[in-house]
């Protein structure tokens, strides 16, 4: 059944080693740190999520995320707000999930679930329970090549990021 592998047979020991680390190979790849797509984060998220006392889908082809170097994540998208009253979903656009704090702006946001959205050049984050915690200017990026209705983007600095809403972005970076 299994055949032993003559020490002066290279070809041979390259090919067994090769298979050996392959999955260690697509591990690390899958596992890198950096932005994630739509198609990466959508893989991660709920088909939908808890706000305000309701369940709404999520929209999953509007998804991003951040996957920092220690394997910690933070995910965004957006969700189908129609069944909210119209104060709700005006600010409620979309769902946060973060298992690390975040600084948006010198406002530190704890690790959890947070409903989220722009609304006249701000950017609102509430508490699952639809509490603002925080707010924070959304600038507009007039020079954007391809806004989509949401993505997060490399920032200004190593590090920081940007949440985007089209055109509307609020930086934001791991909190230390």
């Amino acid at each position: 059944m299994f055949r032993r592998i003559r020490s002066n047979d290279p070809i041979r020991i390259a090919a067994c080693a090769a298979l050996l680390l392959l999955p260690l190979g697509l591990g690390a790849q899958a596992a890198a740190p950096g932005i994630l797509d739509a198609a990466q984060a959508g893989k991660l998220l709920p088909a939908s999520v808890y706000f305000a006392d309701q369940s709404a889908p999520t929209q999953l082809r509007n998804s991003a995320g951040v996957r920092f170097a220690d394997g910690q994540l933070t995910l965004a998208v957006l969700v189908d707000s129609s069944g909210y009253s119209g104060a709700v979903a005006q600010k409620y656009q979309g769902y946060l999930l973060t298992g690390v704090a975040l600084d948006f702006g010198g406002h530190r946001l704890p690790a959890g679930a947070y409903g989220m959205g722009v609304v006249h050049g701000q950017l609102y984050i509430m508490d699952i329970g639809n509490h603002d915690l925080l707010h924070t200017v959304a600038i507009r990026d007039a020079k954007m090549h391809r806004p989509m209705p949401l993505q997060i983007l490399s920032g200004a600095t190593p590090g920081a990021y940007r949440l985007c809403f089209g055109r509307e972005c609020v930086q934001f970076r791991r909190a230390r």
